[in-house]
């Protein structure tokens, strides 16, 4: 475990025990649980983005925030559903958001995931065209995205204006930024594609195949493939991996209270769009028996990144309270900035 960061799905909503009852509420204590999480040594801030739902849906005003008030921890989505995008314009925004964070954009993408809007990314005007799917149109915008911010010309230049002819990229361009992107991968498939195109790879709580062994073992295999695709594209540089993992050490009567009743929690198995898929369980528990635990989770070791999802509608001192035990009682004694 090289870095250590926090995910945060943004729920907010009026109910008893919820310190995020709004959208405000969400957006301003995502800013300060990123600005404390980087004082406590947190190497990176990232955000979920859905859309139809009480949760974080436009990252880039938010993140640009995020890299106003920090200077060192990473920013990032986990993940943009890039059927909802247009990818141009998704283009300038991520390029600004990096400029003004100085560089620090790690940008994760995908096709996806099921929803509370059926089809939503229909009523943002994106209809897959005869023959295509969802998952083709994300792929396709992926792939203009990423030529986008690497600089290629995308529109024809107005000689009246320019004086010339020839394409013209977007602006701004941040360098860099292209060896930035992730792609939040839920099978061995998309983790061999992933490779293939030289994007990073994240991987969550949930995989969209089960082929029966535990979790960590099967996430573990994506990875595993997933660098065996990356290097055999021949691409240069180094990849870098995330999984994601709810961690809840218990060490105050407060932790108990909370989470004290999800001891125990073990994989689960489901069906989710028109298959299995397998969740990863929650590792809840005193830090030593969560430190134990990690070690021999074949993901966690094998990845470079992991990413632990916060209860954000605590709050931001409990959020970080919670951040601190885990650098100190868990991070460290796995090895973290050893």
């Amino acid at each position: 475990m090289k870095r250590i960061g926090f995910l945060s799905f943004g729920h907010y909503q009026p109910v008893p025990g919820s310190v995020a009852r709004t959208a405000r509420d969400a957006l301003v204590q995502t800013i300060e649980l990123a600005v404390a999480a980087e004082e406590l040594g947190i190497d990176g801030a990232y955000v979920r983005v859905h859309h139809f739902a009480p949760q974080l849906a436009s990252p880039f005003p938010l993140l640009a925030a995020i890299g106003a008030r920090t200077s060192t921890i990473e920013i990032g989505t986990a993940v943009i559903d890039m059927r909802y995008e247009n990818p141009l314009y998704m283009a300038e925004d991520a390029a600004a958001a990096d400029l003004i964070s100085g560089g620090r954009l790690q940008l994760g993408i995908s096709r996806g995931s099921p929803e509370t809007a059926l089809n939503g990314y229909e009523s943002f005007g994106y209809v897959p065209a005869d023959g295509q799917t969802d998952a083709d149109d994300a792929r396709t915008k992926t792939e203009i995205f990423r030529a986008a911010i690497a600089g290629a010309g995308v529109a024809a230049a107005n000689p009246q204006m320019t004086g010339r002819t020839g394409l013209l990229a977007i602006q701004p361009l941040s360098p860099g930024l292209p060896d930035r992107i992730w792609w939040g991968s839920g099978t061995r498939a998309t983790a061999k594609w992933t490779g293939e195109q030289g994007m990073n790879l994240m991987s969550s709580t949930l995989l969209t195949e089960d082929t029966g062994v535990p979790f960590d073992e099967l996430q573990a295999e994506q990875i595993a493939i997933y660098r065996e695709a990356f290097a055999a594209a021949g691409h240069e540089r180094e990849p870098r991996v995330s999984v994601s993992r709810s961690i809840l050490p218990l060490t105050t009567q407060k932790d108990w209270e909370y989470f004290g009743r999800e001891r125990d929690s073990e994989d689960q198995v489901g069906h989710l769009d028109g298959g299995l898929a397998r969740f990863g369980k929650s590792y809840v528990g005193e830090p030593d028996e969560i430190v134990a635990d990690l070690a021999t989770d074949a993901a966690v070791q094998a990845a470079d990144t992991v990413l632990v999802t916060v209860p954000n509608q605590l709050g931001v001192d409990y959020n970080a309270h919670l951040l601190e035990t885990i650098v100190e009682q868990v991070a460290r004694p796995l090895g973290w900035r050893d």
